[in-house]
């Protein structure tokens, strides 16, 4: 998966299409990500004790990793994540 956790990416499509947030927590077995700010889903919670009230909590839900995109903070734009085995990737600045 090309996405971690900490990564800033966009969303390319569904209803929260254009939104940018941070990776909060990817699941690469599911091939899902958890996105501050992204495909919030509102939650019941029921009292644990009797002085505590039930309440609706707001969460992020888990979305495709194929509906973000990297985003880069410089260009200000989504660009592809590149990887290559046993070489290191070059950033493009000379020494």
């Amino acid at each position: 998966m090309h996405i971690k956790k900490g990564d800033n990416v966009k969303v390319l499509t569904g209803k929260d299409k254009g939104k940018t947030g941070k990776v909060l927590r990817a699941l690469p077995r599911e091939e899902r990500v958890i996105i501050e700010g992204v495909n919030v889903q509102k939650r019941h919670e029921r009292a644990r004790r009797a002085n505590q009230k039930g309440q609706v909590v707001e969460r992020p839900a888990p979305i495709h990793v194929s509906n973000v995109m990297l985003a880069d903070q410089a260009a200000g734009r989504p660009v592809r994540a590149v990887r290559k085995r046993g070489k290191e990737i070059e950033t493009g600045t000379e020494k």
